[in-house]
């Protein structure tokens, strides 16, 4: 694949997110789609609320424009978006709920979950009927194992935990915009071995319009991403992974959202069965945040931590 149409794609999006931005945000405050504030989270947050939320519409547009620009239109460009901009309307709605009725939960869990389903199911049709491998290969060896029919719950797993992942990482300033278009940056070079020219292609625009929409959500962010953002950015790493056939590689390259989304589980699961606490708060970003850490400090952190993860992922791919 010629290397001049990534760097276009990522250009596009990143000039579409960049002009998109001033257009977008004032409209969301003149809406009053400001964030709500978890009470039991950092207090330095407090001063957050009111920041116009919904940026990820910024996000899904400026990729979707220059993937329709640069893609090839094929039964992988349909997985790609089903499962990115099929997640980003779950995340869509979430947020929606959240500002319509001033709280700061939206859907109910079981919402999510079926709307998250629903458009996992969709992804595995898409994927038997352009007759995708199931065989799953162990990252750094020749060995596939072959899942067959179980391939399919194990896409909807992998759906399911790669979006919830990545939506626990996005409660810092800039944190999932940096450690995102990180992952996309892995990724693209995993496509562009595999000649896989639409996952390529999807993924350098994601990394622009991620870096796009950094500009305005660097801290102190002017807009943040909500889950409209978070869920689309998760269901197209999880699409990339699957076309790529990296689906284990996937949680090393991801090491960031895995050490994020474990946070929580260990926090949950230390306080039902013990009382007790692991961390000051989960996700993990927010336990270095009540420890001292600056914004900045535990933003940079995690970044290095992400490209540490995502080198680690392409030595093993060679």
């Amino acid at each position: 694949m010629d290397i001049k149409v990534i760097l276009l794609s990522i250009g596009a999006s990143f000039l579409l997110a960049v002009l998109l931005g001033p257009l977008f945000i004032p409209l969301l405050r003149r809406l009053k789609f400001g964030q709500q504030i978890r009470t039991d989270g950092p207090q330095s947050h407090l001063k957050k609320k009111g920041t116009p939320t919904m940026g990820g519409i910024i996000i899904m547009l400026a990729m979707l424009l220059a993937f329709l620009k640069f893609s090839d239109k094929t039964s992988e460009f349909w997985v790609l978006l089903v499962s990115s901009l099929g997640f980003g309307l779950v995340g869509f709605l979430d947020d929606y709920i959240k500002i319509v009725f001033k709280r700061s939960l939206g859907l109910t869990a079981r919402q999510k979950l079926l709307g998250q389903f629903v458009f996992s199911v969709i992804v595995c049709v898409l994927l038997y009927q352009m007759d995708h491998s199931t065989a799953v290969g162990i990252p750094g060896t020749s060995v596939e194992l072959q899942f067959g029919w179980f391939y399919y719950p194990f896409v909807v797993i992998m759906l399911f935990a790669t979006t919830n992942a990545v939506n626990f990482t996005d409660g810092v300033d800039g944190l999932l915009s940096g450690t995102g278009a990180v992952a996309f940056a892995a990724f693209t070079f995993i496509a562009l071995q595999a000649s896989e020219h639409e996952s390529a292609v999807f993924s350098a625009s994601m990394i622009g319009a991620l870096l796009g929409f950094l500009v305005f959500n660097a801290h102190p962010a002017k807009v943040f991403m909500g889950d409209a953002g978070s869920l689309g950015i998760g269901g197209g790493i999880a699409a990339v992974a699957i076309l790529t056939k990296t689906e284990i590689l996937l949680i090393l390259i991801g090491g960031v959202f895995v050490i994020e989304m474990l946070s929580v589980i260990l926090q949950v699961g230390s306080f039902k069965l013990r009382g007790k606490r692991i961390f000051k708060m989960s996700p993990i970003h927010h336990h270095f945040e009540l420890s001292g850490w600056s914004e900045w400090r535990v933003v940079a952190t995690f970044w290095l931590a992400g490209i540490i993860f995502a080198a680690l992922g392409l030595l093993l791919v060679h």
